[in-house]
């Protein structure tokens, strides 16, 4: 295992396509980079039904909504995507301090026509792997599970990976493919505008973090947790050995039956996000056969690894999701001894969408350039970490790798910050060592996540 962090990029984060030309004054670069403005809530009984939420950054703020309406019935998921709808984020900042120009000079309103959150280069330097992410993971292929279809998600991974200089991912060099619940290739599911954001998101994360993966995506043909499992199911049929789930829902006592039913899939890595609504624990996060994520605020920073991170929270409400199962049994590699069942989380990536990432989406409630939050940016971060450390052992349990690392500089510690109020402090407060809101913390490089 690796004992010594990697090399690093002399300057982490870069918002500059790979190879276009240089923009000619910064006043048009941060003219550009402004969020969209909010979607009228009127329009749509989704977005009527969304959350809206804020978060202070600095003098300015952040705003974003739910990408997803919540679940109004009982076995219903609702997508962990949020998309930012104003304020200036961590990575606007960070680029207005790198041109000299002064925060208040990048307009919060301004059309997004260029990226307004951390790009590929940001997240492999962030989690230190730049490296991996050049040389590793191709003939992998990462499945990317949602509901509903989004028409336009071949050409809207396109656009992302063309401007950051990623290799083409298209159907016709067999790099990308998307499929029904049922692996159908023409009989897809209705589209819908909130789960359209939500695939983008994944995508491109997926992209971001391993460029040199196969993407498979698979479309259920509703939020309902039988149909999303059917799909995990399909998922790993088509031979995917990486498989992410930005999703989630109540616990309930049909958990342990969608766990054998769904979710038992030995040498594959499933990753699940932790839920963005604060503490408590979501399912299918708490099944025992999935790596759980959480979310965490990502910043730059003067230190050796260039990045600091803490637990995402906005409120009691609002944050990474973490907690005791209620209903699933503990792993045996899991060994807290505050919680007798499954304790989520087991790993953590950027979620919080004051530090969130860039994503490019026409058909969800984009226009173009956006940026999300929320663990259903996590949860594909760290798929794409599983993909670059190679195909699991075929009678392996993936999420299990991380516990193997736990304390080495394999992982980064997250020792700050708390997504809510709790009887056992760990469930929701970040500490030395594991605590539920960021488990042992999140990658530095991909030692923590290979058998």
């Amino acid at each position: 295992m690796r004992t010594t962090p990697p090399i690093r990029p002399a300057r982490p984060g870069r918002w500059r396509r790979m190879g276009s030309a240089a923009v000619t004054t910064a006043a048009l670069v941060f003219a550009g980079l402004g969020a969209a403005a909010h979607a009228d809530a009127a329009t749509s009984a989704r977005t009527t039904s969304a959350k809206s939420s804020s978060a202070t950054s600095a003098s300015s703020k952040v705003t974003w909504t739910r990408s997803c309406a919540l679940p109004e019935k009982k076995g219903e998921m609702a997508c962990n995507a949020l998309r930012v709808t104003g304020g200036i984020t961590a990575f606007q900042r960070q680029r207005a301090k790198e041109e000299g120009i002064a925060p208040q000079a990048v307009s919060p309103k301004a059309a997004s026509d260029s990226p307004t959150g951390y790009g590929p280069a940001d997240l492999q330097s962030a989690y230190g792997l730049t490296g991996a992410a050049a040389g590793n993971g191709s003939g992998e292929t990462i499945a990317i599970v949602d509901a509903y279809d989004d028409p336009n998600a071949e050409s809207d991974l396109a656009q992302y990976r063309s401007y950051y200089g990623l290799p083409d991912c298209t159907s016709d060099n067999g790099c990308f493919t998307k499929v029904s619940q049922t692996g159908s290739t023409t009989s897809l599911p209705s589209a819908d505008s909130g789960w359209a954001g939500e695939i983008s998101l994944d995508l491109d994360m997926a992209s971001a973090v391993c460029p040199n993966c196969n993407i498979l995506l698979v479309e259920a043909k509703s939020a309902s947790m039988s149909n999303l499992g059917t799909a995990v199911n399909e998922a790993v049929k088509l031979g995917a050995k990486f498989v992410s789930n930005s999703y989630g829902g109540s616990e309930s006592s049909s958990d342990s039956t969608y766990d054998s039913s769904y979710f038992k899939h030995p040498g594959v890595a499933i990753t699940v996000s932790a839920g963005d609504e604060g503490y408590g624990a979501e399912y299918p996060a708490a099944s025992k056969y999935v790596t759980a994520v959480g979310g965490t605020r990502l910043s730059t920073a003067s230190n050796s690894r260039g990045w600091s991170e803490s637990v995402w929270s906005t409120s009691s409400t609002e944050g990474t999701g973490s907690g005791c199962s209620a209903y699933d049994a503990k792993p045996s590699w899991q060994t807290d001894s505050g919680c007798s069942k499954r304790m989520v989380a087991d790993v953590s990536a950027v979620a919080d969408p004051a530090t969130g990432v860039s994503v490019y989406d026409t058909y969800g409630d984009g226009t173009g350039w956006v940026t999300y939050g929320g663990t259903s940016a996590s949860a594909p971060i760290i798929a794409g970490v599983y993909a670059l450390a190679g195909t699991p052992g075929s009678t392996d349990y993936p999420a299990a790798y991380p516990y193997a690392a736990a304390g080495t500089s394999a992982l980064n510690d997250v020792t700050s910050g708390s997504n809510g109020s709790c009887s056992t402090s760990y469930f929701c407060t970040a500490r030395s060592g594991y605590d539920g809101p960021t488990g042992w913390g999140t990658p530095e490089g991909i030692d923590a996540f290979t058998h």
